[in-house]
């Protein structure tokens, strides 16, 4: 993709398995998924989750983990913003 994309372009290539994340994000190197659950999951419905790298952002705290999952929903900004990116 490499070229900036509205979010509703970018939640497109989310329903296909690929990660994304945006240009303007104050923390580095964080991307959403979408979880589809399986008969494993705890979860009946599909989610969006963000990964956020350790030492990308203080928000959590410190913490040993390679990086952080969190729930994830979209503010009015990120919904409007066109600078998504694939990657």
């Amino acid at each position: 993709m490499g070229e900036f994309q509205t979010f509703e372009k970018a939640l497109t290539y989310l329903k296909l398995g690929n990660k994304i994340t945006r240009e303007g994000w104050n923390g580095k190197g964080m991307w959403i998924e979408l979880q589809t659950p399986t008969e494993l999951s705890k979860m009946t419905r599909s989610y969006l989750y963000m990964c956020i790298p350790k030492d990308s952002t203080r928000q959590f705290g410190e913490d040993t983990k390679e990086f952080n999952m969190v729930p994830w929903l979209p503010s009015q900004t990120d919904l409007l913003s066109e600078d998504w990116i694939l990657i």
